[in-house]
């Protein structure tokens, strides 16, 4: 056994965090003792210190389950009207709130009074074990979802209330609470179950000695199915060697009245063998009815209850794509129920089972026979006759008898059905496969009554004329089946490609999606296309509401809002058409990636009919993608908060190391000067307290450069840098920079080339000529004494160019990349380690906000450094305006 195998059963042993464990106490019928000894258990727990909560307990009356009961705190019942009845219910909400470690729930398989938040009690048991509270519970093997039909021919009784057995599956712990068949007869003739009268009547109904010896043989079965599972889990965790899945489960279900029951039974089936297991149906087009499309979509959602696979497949040949699936899942067990004994499949080829018999390669298959249920009633059979189809049929044959008679003087008579065969063709492209036969056996009959002799009559008198009559009315047949299947087929390849087609464009949509926005837009309007559908997503404010985030402004009842935070709390559906809160209109799916909510899909039926399970199935399959393309938006925005977080914090790194030195320098200076005049005084030369004042305002200067460039640097990082554009001439900006850094260029040889005749800059002027100050002063900075400092502007690809050229040190060609960068000091070069390293990322910054861009080369005569600054020339102005 691999570590990853024994690492994942032992974490599989773990409890999952923030989650509740559930002890189920498992009986094979009322009156065993499964409340009696829950109390008991709980007793146990709560002399151990445990805070123990008995949130709806049943006693039936049992004196001795009520002494037991009275000694643990109990939760008031929530009390509602239902047709002037009183129910009393469990409450939830009052439960979570008051959040006990251990909780006790009675009757696991209750449904909840009309109205409650979910339909089921086991519903309610879920969202209090995702709360992190304990549940013990109790329940009878008869409410078992696959035993349900088992239990109805033991005992004759169906049973309405039901759990999934996903449900026990998942419990921490199973007990099976037994009773033998004797002794809980007794119990009830004295009255320990239920009154005389009710005792007597569940005697003689359900409670007899062979039902419970039947009913009690099931529970064993499940308590062993539960230990086999647990042991088989235990050798996983010890790394030894645990009993393997051995392949897979297909059950082929059909919209027949069977279909649920083949459900229940592969879930035994695979339960018992330890075999995932998929409800895999074969759409040909043959459903007849939408009776049988309903019974389709229950058993496939029974057969998701009880946690299988639901797969759809789109072929004409059931039995083959059966086994192409089986291969293609690396199934070893296919099971299907018997076929219905028709004429059809006696003329045209044997049943499903049949054929899988015979074309199975290394294939278990196992053929349940079908039950013994009386025939429906006619009033309950709904068959819809395609009536224009059976017209088209009669037509048909009508058309091809006048042709027929119109060429039957230059055709020979056996050519004559080739006429007749061209009109079932078109009638079995067109309609059906029973307009088609129709079709056939009437072109069968005017074929005989007009042509075959003696003409104007059904007899033959001719043996050949038999033989021929029989192989026309075979070949019709045969032709029109075959026609007939090949339209399933390309309706279940259109069906196929149309919902293709829709995830292949919703993919599209959210490939360009960036953010979450863009995400939701795209859901907009692939989802808002649909017919028959309104459709919203919702996400959450800052505040923690639903709001719509694509769609239509929209209004939800208190309900349909509840079944929509129930969903994105519970990260499952909710709302109409499922058992939680089913009385809105909307149904609610999460948009979720790993368990973690992101948005919730909305879908409301238009015109107030159900929305089908098949559309929501098609909704889910389109969810999808949508849920992985918010995951990658949600993923793109985490980065880049999280680069932007690294970036501070280096920024506030090298903030403070350039403060306690750039900043300081100046200061010592300004200090040092300051003290020598206050010392020393008139002592001082004249022409040297001059000195001493002028590198006073010098460093002065110098430090509130430094200081405006961190003032600058902050307001381009925090996006409160307005800009105030106007329309200014590019010669003023040269000026008034020369201007202010007159003293700075004195010692320079300062070239300035700026063409009499240049476009004006729509800008922030007073933003460009402090970038350009910037630019000029880090020149000037390492340019030797008497040095050549250049100064040009050129239009050049519809920008404005300032090049500043020096004949400093230069910078490598490896370094020049780095220099816009914030707080970058190169040891060497143009920038030689001094300065706190934020002019040139200030002028970066400043550049590009106004859509701009800087380039570095080389400098003059191939020597030193020429930093470019690049700015939009936009249309000029018109010469009346107010541009200067």
């Amino acid at each position: 056994m691999s570590n990853s195998t024994r690492a994942d059963a032992l974490l599989a042993g773990l409890p999952r965090a923030g989650r509740g464990r559930l002890k189920v106490f498992l009986g094979a019928a009322p009156g065993v003792g499964k409340t009696y000894a829950m109390l008991q258990a709980a007793h146990a727990q709560q002399r151990q210190g445990v805070r123990v909560l008995a949130a709806v307990v049943e006693t039936h009356g049992r004196s001795e389950t009520e002494a037991l009961l009275g000694g643990l705190p109990q939760q008031p019942l929530l009390r509602s009207e239902y047709r002037g009845v009183t129910l009393e219910e469990m409450d939830l909400d009052a439960l979570l709130q008051a959040a006990p470690p251990l909780a006790l729930v009675d009757e696991l398989a209750h449904s909840n009074a009309p109205g409650s938040r979910h339909a089921k009690r086991w519903q309610d048991v879920q969202e209090l074990l995702a709360a992190g509270i304990d549940v013990y519970t109790t329940v009878n093997v008869q409410h078992l979802e696959s035993l349900n039909d088992k239990v109805r021919d033991i005992t004759g009784v169906q049973v309405r209330e039901t759990v999934p057995d996903w449900v026990l599956q998942e419990a921490f712990e199973l007990v099976l609470i037994d009773l033998p068949p004797r002794e809980l007869l007794e119990r009830l003739r004295e009255g320990k179950v239920y009154v005389p009268e009710q005792a007597r009547a569940a005697i003689d109904a359900f409670f007899s000695q062979t039902n419970l010896t039947a009913l009690r043989e099931l529970a064993m079965q499940t308590a062993a199915a539960q230990v086999d599972a647990d042991l088989a889990h235990g050798y996983r965790q010890r790394g030894e060697q645990a009993p393997a899945l051995r392949g897979r489960l297909l059950v082929g279900i059909d919209g027949d009245a069977q279909a649920e029951r083949l459900v229940r039974h592969a879930s035994r089936v695979a339960q018992r063998r330890h075999l995932p297991w998929s409800a895999v149906h074969v759409d040909n087009g043959r459903l007849p009815d939408e009776g049988a499309r309903q019974r389709l979509q229950a058993a496939q959602q029974l057969a998701e209850r009880l946690g299988g696979e639901v797969v759809v497949l789109r072929a004409g040949e059931v039995a083959r794509t059966l086994v192409q699936h089986a291969l293609e899942r690396r199934a070893s067990l296919v099971l299907v129920g018997q076929s219905q004994d028709r004429l059809r499949r006696r003329v045209f080829g044997a049943g499903v089972a049949v054929r899988l018999l015979r074309d199975s390669r290394g294939l278990e298959i196992n053929v349940l026979d079908r039950d013994d249920l009386p025939p429906p009633t006619r009033a309950a059979v709904k068959r819809i006759w395609h009536w224009r189809h059976y017209l088209l049929a009669l037509l048909a044959t009508g058309l091809a008898s006048a042709l027929a008679w119109g060429v039957s003087s230059v055709l020979a008579l056996p050519n004559i059905s080739l006429v007749f065969l061209a009109a079932v063709l078109l009638v079995a492209v067109r309609s059906s496969l029973g307009p088609a036969l129709a079709c056939a056996a009437l072109s069968f009959l005017s074929y005989d009554f007009l042509f075959i002799p003696p003409s104007f009559s059904l007899s033959i008198q001719r043996e050949e004329d038999v033989l021929t009559l029989v192989f026309f009315l075979l070949m019709a047949a045969l032709t029109g089946n075959l026609a007939a299947r090949q339209r399933r087929q390309l309706q279940a390849l259109r069906d196929t490609q149309a919902e293709t087609r829709q995830l292949l464009d919703l993919s599209r949509r959210l490939t360009v999606a960036t953010d979450r926005r863009a995400v939701f837009n795209a859901a907009g309007q692939h989802l808002g296309g649909s017919q028959g559908i309104d459709v919203c997503v919702l996400e959450r404010d800052a505040d923690g509401l639903l709001q719509v985030a694509s769609g239509a402004p929209q209004t939800f009842s208190d309900n349909e809002r509840a079944a929509a935070d129930w969903a994105w709390q519970h990260g499952q559906a909710a709302g109409q058409g499922s058992d939680t809160l089913p009385n809105g209109r909307w149904w609610w799916w999460p948009l979720a990636v790993d368990e973690a909510p992101l948005a919730l899909l909305g879908v409301r039926a238009s015109g107030g009919e159900t929305l089908s399970a098949q559309r929501r199935r098609v909704l889910t399959a389109l969810a999808e993608p949508l849920a992985q393309a918010l995951a990658r938006a949600r993923l793109g925005e985490q980065l880049e908060a999280a680069r932007l977080q690294g970036e501070t914090e280096q920024l506030r790194s090298a903030l403070l190391a350039s403060v306690s030195h750039d900043l300081r320098t100046p200061l010592t200076a300004m200090r040092g000067s300051i003290d020598s005049l206050l010392a020393l005084g008139e002592a001082i030369p004249l022409d040297d307290r001059r000195e001493l004042l002028e590198g006073t305002r010098n460093e002065a200067e110098r430090l509130d450069r430094y200081i405006q460039n961190l003032l600058d640097m902050t307001r381009l990082g925090h996006g409160s840098l307005k800009l105030a554009r106007d329309w200014v001439a590019p010669g003023d900006i040269v000026g008034s920079a020369l201007a202010r850094l007159h003293a700075v260029l004195a010692p320079l040889q300062v070239r300035t080339d700026v063409p009499a005749e240049l476009p004006l800059l729509f800008v922030h002027a007073a933003l460009i000529e402090q970038a350009l100050v910037n630019v000029l002063e880090n020149a000037a900075r390492f340019s030797p004494v008497g040095g050549r400092l250049e100064l040009r502007l050129r239009v050049e690809d519809a920008q404005l160019c300032l090049a500043v050229a020096d004949q400093g040190p230069g910078i490598p060609p490896a370094e020049r990349s780095k220099i816009f960068d914030m707080f970058y000091t190169a040891a060497r070069g143009d920038r030689g380690g001094q300065g706190t390293g934020l002019g040139l990322a200030i002028c970066q910054g400043m550049i590009g906000a106004h859509g701009g861009s800087i380039r570095v080369g080389e400098g003059i005569d191939g020597q030193g450094t020429c930093i470019t600054l690049c700015l939009p020339l936009p249309p000029q102005p018109d010469s009346d305006s107010d541009a200067p």
